[in-house]
């Protein structure tokens, strides 16, 4: 199963987040939320969430 973590305001953003998480060893999917908004989900495995969110914030938050 799959679990939303971020929803990204760009595409751009949403696959450079895309990218460092993978280039970390971690499954990824994004999914477009709203094609009117032009926003985009950051899905993970439920069972890697713990481990995502760690790396992720030391993405988002340098």
């Amino acid at each position: 199963m799959w679990t939303v973590i971020y929803i990204a305001p760009t595409a751009k953003m949403a696959e450079t987040i895309r990218k460092r998480l993978t280039e970390e060893g971690f499954l990824i999917k994004i999914r477009s939320v709203n094609l009117s908004k032009q926003q985009y989900e950051i899905l993970v495995p439920s069972g890697e969430l713990e481990e995502v969110q760690e790396v992720f914030n030391s993405i988002i938050r340098p």
